[in-house]
């Protein structure tokens, strides 16, 4: 089954941006790619979302610049990971920051 959406959610470790990507399914599951290079599978996107908030991350689309500031850097220093494929992703799922926003 394809994937017909996709986005990308944060967490911050320190200085550490921590990525995880949310993946929807024609069927309705989802999935969450971690920073790990772990894919969980969840029911529902409800769910992944659940599981991804109770593990502090947040919706990057949703943040503003004043989020960001709070959780300690601008939205210019971050950009999600891009990669044609979960073996290139991996590589870039966790970023370090420069010096305090």
């Amino acid at each position: 089954m394809s994937i017909v959406h996709s986005e990308w959610w944060l967490a911050t470790l320190g200085r550490t941006v921590v990525w995880a990507q949310l993946r929807v399914r024609e069927a309705g599951t989802a999935e969450v790619f971690d920073s790990d290079g772990t894919t969980l599978v969840y029911e529902s996107e409800d769910t992944a979302r659940a599981m991804l908030m109770d593990a502090e991350f947040v919706a990057f689309d949703g943040l503003d610049e004043d989020d960001a500031l709070a959780r300690g850097f601008s939205l210019e220093e971050i950009v999600p990971p891009q990669g044609d494929h979960d073996d290139l992703l991996r590589e870039h799922m966790m970023q370090k920051l420069g010096a305090r926003a």
